[in-house]
């Protein structure tokens, strides 16, 4: 058996474990999430990378773009920017130029996931989280929905 999986390793190690992996929680779900990650650098606030990822998805032409806030809201992100390509190609540019401008003016990696399929990406740039959606899918799972406020309603 592997050693930090023994049951001698203690139950304080293991108890230390547990209150830092489910120590935050999800206010809309509930769920267990684990700590958010610190910037490695402070040169920049959430708000300017919103505001360079803004400016990036506008720029490449995406369409009806949201931002939502979610400080107070959720422990994954400040801000979440919901926008639209016209085509999967579009929609993998747009998110590929984005990553591109966020290293080269903040020096993030941010990571990404969906790019092969180009129907729906995720851009995860730490405090600002980014879905850059073709206009079926993003009406298909209607995120908006889920996380603007009642009363809210789409535009730029």
């Amino acid at each position: 058996m592997i050693g930090w999986l023994q049951p001698c390793a203690g139950a304080a190690s293991a108890r230390y474990l547990e209150d830092v992996v489910l120590s935050h929680s999800d206010p809309a779900t509930g769920l267990p999430v684990g700590p958010r990650a610190t910037r490695a650098s402070e040169d920049y606030t959430a708000e300017d990378l919103l505001a360079s990822v803004l400016a990036s998805v506008d720029d490449d032409k995406a369409e009806d773009i949201v931002q939502i806030d979610l400080r107070g809201r959720s422990d994954v992100a400040d801000y979440m920017v919901i926008c639209s390509g016209r085509s999967s190609r579009q929609v993998g540019s747009i998110s590929e130029k984005l990553a591109d401008r966020l290293k080269e003016q903040f020096h993030l990696s941010a990571k990404m996931e969906g790019k092969e399929t180009g129907d729906w990406v995720l851009i995860d740039a730490g405090d600002v989280i980014v879905h850059v959606f073709r206009p079926e899918v993003r009406e298909f799972y209607d995120l908006e929905k889920m996380w603007l406020p009642g009363s809210a309603h789409r535009g730029a």
